[in-house]
């Protein structure tokens, strides 16, 4: 059993979400695998730069999500668990990184995101984040 940490997060801009398109067209929000030694919350920064070339910075922990998958490529079971931010920017520019799968990078209106994005999980943590930006 192999076991993944990652980390990501939902970038928020005025009333805007940053959303990445893979070229397959399913539309998710940045995260990635945590490095040797590094936070979790610097895990989450890094990956939202690394992906769609924001600059951003955490207000909150949001939760956690964990799901078990199959890698194809070697026939086991992956259980990955992901920490989730809430993060603002200061800007919408945005920049794809085409070489990790990312065709698109954009804000998109909030109210909107939860109906685009591919999965429920990501989807969970969507309204989650955007319940918190309401109180």
């Amino acid at each position: 059993m192999l076991q993944e940490i990652s980390a990501g997060g939902v970038v928020v801009f005025s009333n805007t979400i940053l959303l990445l398109k893979k070229f397959n067209g399913d539309w998710v929000l940045p995260k990635g695998r945590i490095e040797k030694s590094e936070k979790i919350g610097d895990t989450a920064l890094r990956e939202v730069f690394e992906e769609g070339g924001v600059k951003a910075q955490i207000l909150k922990y949001i939760g956690k999500v964990s799901y078990k998958f199959s890698n194809v490529r070697e026939d086991e079971i992956i259980y990955k668990t992901v920490h989730w931010y809430l993060m603002t920017t200061k800007s919408m520019e945005c920049v794809p990184q085409k070489s990790e799968g990312f065709a698109e990078a954009a804000f998109v209106y909030m109210g909107r995101v939860p109906d685009i994005i591919k999965y429920k999980d990501e989807r969970n943590i969507v309204l989650k984040a955007i319940s918190l930006i309401n109180v």
